[in-house]
C-alpha cells in the first residue's frame, strides 16, 4: 500500500449510468471529480444489446454506444476518468480514504458510490455465450423484442413473477422455471401468475442447455422429480433469480439492507456516514433502469455539491 495520498476533492466509485452522470453534474459545477471505472466500464449496459427505453434516442441504441456518449459527455466537462478498482475503503474519518487496486490511497472530501449490481446467472456456458442474444436479465429492458413469442423465465421470488406477468403480456407463451415445489413469491403474486392464461409454471424444473449459436432456439430442462428432459422451443431466455451490489467493501462503514443495498436517506442519495453518497443500482433493488440510475447520480452530486458547500470547501 501507497505511504502518500492523493487528496481529491469529489470522488466517483463506479462508470454506469449514475456514475457518469453523477460525473457530468460534479464536473460542471467545478468539483472537479475524479472517477474509477471499476471492473466494467459502463456498467451493465456494456452487456446489453438494443436499448429502446432510454428517453432522446427515438431509434433506439446500443448499451456500449450509450455509455461511450455518456462517458464523452463526462470527459467534456473534464472528469478525470481513470482504470482502477477501488478494493477497500476507511470512512471512520474525513476526508475519506479509498484505496484503488490495493495500492493506491486516495483521500476525498466527497465519494459517490455507483458501483451498481451484477445479474446472479445460472452459470452456463451456453447462458454467457448468448448473453444479448436471446438471453437476458432484464425483462422490462428486453422482453419488448419478443413480442408474439414464446419465451421461459428462470425464478420463483416476487421480481420473477413481476417480469412473467410482464413478459405475458407481450408474448405468446411464457413458461416459468422454478427450481423447487413452490415458489417464494407473495401469494398474491403467486395469484397472478397462475391466473394468467399464457403462464405455464413448471415446478421442480432445472435448466440444463440454453440452444442456439446467434440467437436463442430453444432449451432443454429437467423434472428433477421425474428425471425427464424436454426441450422447449423458445426464443427468449430470462434469469430473474435476483442481482447482488456490488457494495461488499463499504460494509463496515455504510447501513446496508439484508441484501446488501446501501440505505439512503429517502428522497436524498446520503449515506449514514457524512460526505458519502449512493446512486444507481447499488442503492435501487425496485427500479433498477438506466434512466432512474442517471437520476440518482444527478442527485448525488447536486447532494455533494452542497455539502461541500456547506463545509466550505470550494
Amino acid at each position: 500500500m501507497s505511504t502518500t495520498a492523493e487528496h481529491v476533492k469529489c470522488l466517483i466509485i463506479g462508470s454506469g449510468p449514475a456514475g457518469y452522470t453523477a460525473a457530468i453534474y460534479a464536473a460542471r459545477a467545478d468539483m472537479k471529480p475524479v472517477m474509477y471505472e471499476g471492473l466494467q466500464p459502463g456498467g451493465q449496459l456494456t452487456i446489453t444489446t438494443e436499448v429502446e427505453n432510454y428517453p432522446g434516442y427515438p431509434k433506439g441504441t446500443q448499451g456500449p454506444e450509450m455509455m461511450e456518449d455518456f462517458k464523452a459527455q463526462a470527459l467534456r466537462f473534464g472528469t478525470d476518468i481513470r482504470w482502477g478498482l477501488a478494493t477497500s475503503v476507511d470512512f471512520s474519518s474525513a476526508p475519506h480514504k479509498v484505496i484503488i487496486d490495493e495500492k493506491t490511497t486516495i483521500t476525498a472530501d466527497a465519494v459517490i458510490i455507483a458501483t451498481g449490481a451484477s445479474a446472479k446467472w445460472l452459470g452456463l456456458p451456453s447462458e454467457s455465450k448468448l448473453n444479448g442474444f436471446g438471453v437476458s436479465a432484464c425483462a422490462v429492458c428486453d422482453g419488448f423484442f419478443f413480442k408474439g413469442q414464446d419465451v421461459a423465465i428462470v425464478g420463483a421470488g416476487d421480481t420473477a413473477a413481476e417480469e412473467a406477468s410482464y413478459l405475458a403480456k407481450l408474448c405468446r407463451k411464457v413458461y416459468m422455471l422454478v427450481r423447487k415445489g413452490e415458489m417464494r413469491a407473495s401469494k398474491a403474486m403467486q395469484h397472478r401468475v397462475a391466473n394468467t392464461a399464457n403462464i405455464e409454471i413448471l415446478y421442480n424444473h432445472e435448466t440444463k442447455e440454453i440452444l442456439g449459436d446467434n440467437g436463442v432456439t430453444g432449451a432443454i430442462v429437467l423434472n428433477t422429480q421425474t428425471k425427464e428432459e424436454r426441450t422447449l422451443a423458445v426464443t427468449g431466455f430470462f434469469v430473474a433469480i435476483g442481482h447482488q451490489p456490488n457494495t461488499a467493501i463499504f460494509k463496515d462503514y455504510i447501513n446496508l439492507d439484508e441484501t446488501g443495498y446501501i440505505l439512503t436517506t429517502p428522497g436524498t442519495s446520503k449515506t449514514n456516514v457524512e460526505g458519502v453518497f449512493a446512486a444507481g443500482d447499488a442503492q435501487d433493488k425496485i427500479y433498477r433502469q438506466a434512466v432512474t440510475a442517471a437520476g440518482s447520480g444527478c442527485m448525488a452530486a447536486l447532494d455533494a455539491e452542497r455539502y461541500l458547500a456547506s463545509k466550505g470547501i470550494h
